[in-house]
């Protein structure tokens, strides 16, 4: 069965960081793109993140303007794990973070092989 857990979301303050992770299973992880998405309550889905797979000659990274510079994706193959590392956090950042298979996609059903996700809440 093919799976994506996340872990690592909790309340912090603005200004704070966390890292937050995601265990791929029942595939093989290394060579797949993956994502990292989001979404807020009342707003659409959106894009955060790609890192690349192995199938790429090299590992490329990608991010949506409104996390550049902030945010960093990163993964481990040994561990079938992806990273999110997120820093100076303000509340417009508050989301429920999956992650997901693959690249960006055109439209949020088109994701279809992600996690349940991990909520960040920002708030002082």
């Amino acid at each position: 069965e093919v799976q994506l857990v996340e872990s690592g979301g909790a309340l912090v303050q603005p200004g704070g960081s966390l890292r937050l992770s995601c265990v791929g299973s029942g595939f093989t992880f290394d060579i797949y793109d993956m994502s990292w998405i989001r979404q807020a309550q009342g707003k659409a889905l959106e894009w955060v993140s790609r890192v690349t797979g192995s199938r790429h000659e090299c590992r490329q990274t990608t991010y949506a303007d409104s996390v550049k510079g902030r945010f960093t994706i990163s993964r481990d193959k040994t561990l079938n794990t992806l990273y999110l590392q997120i820093n100076s956090l303000n509340t417009a950042d508050t989301a429920i973070y999956c992650c997901a298979r693959g690249g960006p996609k055109p439209a949020p059903d088109q994701y279809k092989i992600r996690g349940q996700g991990t909520q960040v809440t920002v708030s002082a």
